[in-house]
């Protein structure tokens, strides 16, 4: 009996001492990640459980450490490629105590890291993400921006109609997935770049590029860029997903201050909601009083005349791709979405087709259509600022001067001063007018 006794009691021990030690490593660093943009370094650690982790900074040989708490460590760092002037090395050093993982970014001079975990969201688990920002806090005092044009900027003469073409998620954000399993976020940035070359070729244009590589951009730093570039429009490229494969076609968005009332626009609404939750913005924002209350006052004076601009530009754009792809809204399609909001300039997004439908997903991998995508949105817009050129740009110029000018006779006009003064001939303004004789009476309007 007592030897039964004292079994049972070693069994238990050696089952609490098993368990003791499964905690003490019960998470699984599975994956290492990097994200490099031109505005930070991102390193992402993928996990089997939410991580308990603490960090610190090391000088001199610039490192950051970081100490994972019940974690082993699967993930080979030997496989990881980084290229980055900012970071050297991500590998494992030896650990403080049993039970723990130490990691440690070697870096290239001393960062002020962001650090936050992450949910399990869409394709994802439970993640640690760094960001190790290019630029120090000095840096960043000296690049100031500012938010309002200045009487400089506004005097410039002959300018280009700046458009800012963003490519929807990015990095840490695939967006929605395919059929067949592609990612939305690298049709999105196929597109955007053919839209941005297309704009480029046209004088009196200039595009610039929210993003031009794979990384996650977050909404206020997307129309931070576009704001910091004085743009008058942003476009916004992004390939449509729903629970069901049959939806498809071709769809532009903008901005409603009220909720959708569409099954399908609710689950948009929902994604670019879920996006931000991938690419970790809620977590960490950026604030800038002065911007907040810039943005107030823009949007006081400005918003409706913006959502009214930007809904001209929709129709226009719509017009065209009704004519390469079938429209699955032929109307514009109003939804509350954050990247939308900008008062100071008109934005639409543009849902190229459904990347969830068979068909438009393998549309959306042809070079044919994408250019046929690209021509119809360039078309659309191209023809808008034709209409509505923005005040000191080319395309205001050209306007101004294709407008025909004609002059009211007054009390010492001839035709020999009309000729001088508007850089012709008497010759020409008698053809122009249809005019027999030199005579001219006064109130008598001349065409130049």
């Amino acid at each position: 009996m007592k030897f039964r006794t004292v079994c049972s009691a070693i069994l238990l021990s050696i089952s609490l001492l098993a368990s003791s030690f499964s905690a003490l490593a019960a998470n699984n660093l599975q994956d290492v990640r990097v994200w490099p943009s031109p505005d930070k370094f991102r390193v992402v650690f993928d996990l089997t459980q939410q991580p308990d982790f603490t960090y610190f900074s090391l000088t001199g040989k610039d490192r950051l450490v970081i100490d994972f708490k019940g974690t082993k460590i699967s993930a080979n760092l030997k496989k990881l490629i980084i290229k980055s002037k900012l970071v050297g090395k991500i590998r494992v050093s030896k650990a403080p105590k049993k039970g723990m993982l130490r990691i440690v970014i070697d870096l290239n001079k001393a960062i002020e890291p962001r650090i936050f975990s992450l949910s399990p969201a869409g394709p994802y688990g439970d993640r640690l993400v760094v960001d190790l920002p290019k630029l120090s806090l000095g840096d960043k005092a000296a690049k100031t921006v500012k938010l309002v044009k200045s009487v400089k900027d506004m005097q410039n003469k002959n300018r280009d109609i700046m458009i800012a073409v963003d490519a929807g998620h990015g990095g840490e954000d695939p967006g929605s997935i395919g059929a067949s399993g592609r990612y939305e976020k690298n049709v999105t940035l196929i597109i955007a770049k053919m839209l941005a070359a297309r704009i480029n070729k046209t004088k009196g244009l200039k595009a610039i590029l929210t993003r031009r590589g794979d990384y996650y951009v977050d909404l206020n730093k997307r129309t931070g860029i576009a704001r910091k570039n004085k743009t008058d429009l942003l476009v916004s490229i992004h390939a449509d997903a729903f629970t069901s494969r049959k939806p498809h076609g071709a769809s532009v968005l903008v901005l409603s201050s009220r909720r959708a009332d569409t099954e399908v626009g609710r689950f948009l609404e929902d994604s670019e909601k879920h996006s931000q939750l991938l690419g970790g913005v809620g977590k960490i924002i950026e604030s800038n009083e002065t911007e907040k209350d810039l943005a107030r006052t823009l949007i006081d004076m400005q918003m409706f005349h913006s959502m009214d601009e930007s809904n001209i530009i929709a129709q226009g754009v719509l017009k065209r791709l009704g004519k390469v792809t079938h429209l699955h809204n032929k109307k514009p399609v109003y939804l509350s979405l954050g990247l939308l909001k900008s008062p100071d300039f008109p934005s639409i997004m543009v849902e190229t087709g459904f990347i969830s439908n068979r068909q438009d997903e393998k549309n959306l991998h042809s070079s044919k259509h994408r250019k046929k995508l690209v021509d119809a949105i360039f078309n659309g817009v191209n023809s808008y600022f034709e209409k509505n050129p923005p005040d000191g740009s080319l395309y205001a110029q050209r306007n101004e001067q294709a407008k025909p000018k004609t002059h009211r006779v007054v009390s010492g006009d001839s035709l020999s001063v009309l000729a001088k003064r508007y850089n012709t001939s008497v010759s020409k303004l008698k053809k122009k007018n249809a005019l027999r004789s030199s005579m001219l009476r006064i109130g008598q309007v001349i065409n130049i």
